[in-house]
């Protein structure tokens, strides 16, 4: 089976690479579950002080594996996006999001809950759900957090797409640079990160995040129930085929 998540370690800083060009990153069983592993084995390696999350494509994430969806359904892969999602809140080391090309979806859940996000300004978001009979359920744990009110009824009722200088503006990313750009911002607040202890750093994310951290224990679950059951029902899945249809047409 095709590894579809990297992880390379060089400096105290493990790199997760985001690998599966076969889907646009969608978030499949497999990739969710490698992104776990991944996640966890950065976050026990004590030769690792900062953890960057990335994509090897034009795509950073595509949102939900539709054709999984389709046919295995969602139970376990709403669950899954809420453990993805707590896995980079509780990892004890700060995680960076490298943020280039698409990002749809549950998606947007990785790029909010990562402690710092760099996009590049032609990098799209969309939170697609509300088009396909779904609703942004187990990534509102950390999206909405990121976002005021205003600008999360518009994003999310929408479906509309925005660029990463949006993004930085409405909060869910942290900044947004020139394209040519974004590497050598990730590797300036990497290099910030770099010069905190690691107690520090473990410490200090730990009091930013006890809120957020406490929010997806106690309601994660049932949004993952909910999730999993738009995506069964019958109006989401005549439109989600519809929507793999013309993909293929």
């Amino acid at each position: 089976m095709t590894e579809l998540v990297q992880l390379t370690v060089a400096d105290g800083v493990a790199t997760i690479t985001l690998d599966s060009p076969d889907n646009k990153n969608a978030l499949s069983q497999q990739f969710t579950g490698e992104l776990l592993e991944r996640l966890d084995s950065a976050g026990a390696d004590d030769a690792v002080r900062v953890i960057v999350i990335q994509s090897a494509l034009d795509v950073f994430c595509s949102g939900a594996d539709l054709s999984e969806a389709t046919t295995i359904g969602m139970g376990v892969g709403a669950q899954r996006m809420v453990d993805v999602q707590r896995a980079i809140v509780a990892n004890p080391k700060p995680v960076v999001a490298r943020v280039a090309g698409p990002v749809r979806a549950g998606g947007i859940g990785i790029v909010a809950a990562a402690d710092i996000s760099v996009a590049g300004a032609g990098t799209t978001f969309a939170l697609t759900e509300v088009r396909l009979g779904l609703a942004a359920a187990t990534i509102s744990l950390t999206v909405l957090p990121r976002l005021t009110d205003r600008a999360a009824a518009y994003t999310f009722l929408t479906g509309n797409t925005f660029d990463g200088a949006e993004a930085a503006r409405l909060g869910l990313v942290t900044v947004a640079v020139q394209d040519t750009d974004l590497d050598t911002a990730v590797d300036s607040v990497v290099e910030s990160l770099l010069k905190g202890v690691p107690q520090g750093l473990h410490e200090t994310k730990k009091l930013l995040n006890r809120e957020l951290l406490a929010d997806i224990d106690a309601r994660g679950k049932d949004l993952a129930d909910l999730s999993a059951s738009l995506f069964g029902s019958s109006a989401a899945q005549e439109a989600m085929l519809a929507f793999l249809n013309r993909k293929k047409s």
